[in-house]
């Protein structure tokens, strides 16, 4: 199936400039999906399969760079608090969902380890917003087997306003714990937009807060979900998606445990996995979206925001098939044109460009 990727930067109601990209397929879209990306990873290639796997399966694909993440300002990977990653997605999905061709479609979460947890809070922001969620490998609660002691926690709570940037917290190497295949692992490695280095102090216990405020809060999930989760996962681990699935009070709810895959599910798996994986995610969707399956879209009105989308240039969509898409690594580089759009009932600016997926 054909398709079209775009690149639209925003600035949030902080004034920060952010990144956004999208996967469309030519033909009028199944349902909206929406990506929330883990910890120190980004959208436009890390997340790019994931894109293009569901645009090709008939779904309107859209991500953001959280700040200091990827491809948006601010400083890298630096969370002052993690409500902000929360409320700059909300306003940017938002905006998408009321878009005149969008109102009517059902809208789903994606959300990737950290990015998990962003889905949940999402959910938990309007309860009935949102048609349902696909969670890989999610960060919504705290192993037990590494849970930091209430103390040590104390002590680094009392110096997070003094050191809040400082890249103290020590850590495995994630890349190497997360993704099974050697060339892919290589691959991600080389992608100079992944945070690699230490967490910072505030990072960190925002992560941890957030985790153990989502695990106390797991009841309050009503949401139809699909959780996955790999059985050798060393980063997550699969009692989270577990705890998940029992405590959850939706009353549509899946849950899949992959036998020997890591955390990286959709990235760091052998092709065959990988497959097995996505061809999961797709059919669950395809059930959730299917026609005789009655999904209540909840209304949305022309929705006003602080998001100012910023200058704008473009070309003409170029198309991609399926052999091309197996060869192609990586987006490549379109001669633009000036070009101005207005969307959503929103008066800015956007800088946007396309290419082939």
């Amino acid at each position: 199936m054909d398709g079209e990727y775009q690149e639209v930067y925003i600035r949030n109601s902080r004034g920060v400039q952010l990144f956004t990209c999208r996967w469309l397929p030519f033909s009028s879209p199944k349902a909206l999906v929406f990506l929330c990306h883990g910890y120190g990873m980004e959208c436009s290639g890390f997340m790019r399969e994931c894109g293009v796997r569901l645009a090709n399966a008939g779904y309107a694909v859209f991500g953001i760079d959280y700040e200091g993440h990827g491809r948006s300002r601010g400083a890298r990977c630096y969370i002052k608090k993690f409500e902000n990653i929360v409320n700059d997605c909300n306003e940017f999905f938002k905006s998408i969902c009321a878009e005149e061709e969008y109102r009517d479609k059902c809208r789903f979460l994606y959300g990737e380890s950290m990015g998990g947890a962003v889905a949940l809070l999402l959910h938990k922001k309007e309860p009935t917003f949102w048609n349902g969620a696909v969670l890989v490998a999610p960060m919504c609660k705290i192993s037990e087997k590494v849970k930091p002691h209430p103390l040590v926690i104390n002590v680094l709570t009392r110096v997070e306003e003094i050191i809040p940037k400082w890249k103290i917290v020590p850590t495995i190497d994630v890349i190497d714990s997360a993704f099974k295949d050697p060339l892919k692992r290589e691959e991600i490695r080389s992608n100079k937009l992944i945070y690699q280095d230490k967490p910072r102090l505030k990072t960190a216990l925002e992560m941890l807060r957030t985790s153990m405020n989502l695990e106390h809060t797991l009841h309050e999930v009503r949401l139809p979900f699909f959780v996955l989760h790999g059985e050798a996962d060393t980063v997550t681990d699969p009692e989270v998606s577990r705890a998940l699935y029992e405590k959850a009070s939706s009353a549509d709810k899946t849950i899949k445990l992959y036998p020997g895959m890591w955390h990286g599910l959709t990235s760091g798996e052998p092709d065959g996995n990988v497959e097995i994986v996505f061809s999961d995610i797709i059919t669950w969707l395809e059930k959730h979206t299917s026609d005789d399956n009655s999904i209540v879209v909840q209304p949305i009105h022309t929705y006003r925001n602080a998001i100012l989308k910023m200058n704008t240039t473009a070309s003409p969509p170029q198309t991609i098939n399926k052999q091309q898409q197996q060869q192609q690594q990586s987006p490549r580089p379109v001669r633009t044109q000036s070009h101005r759009r207005y969307f959503c009932g929103l008066k800015g600016r956007r800088l946007q460009h396309h290419s082939a997926m």
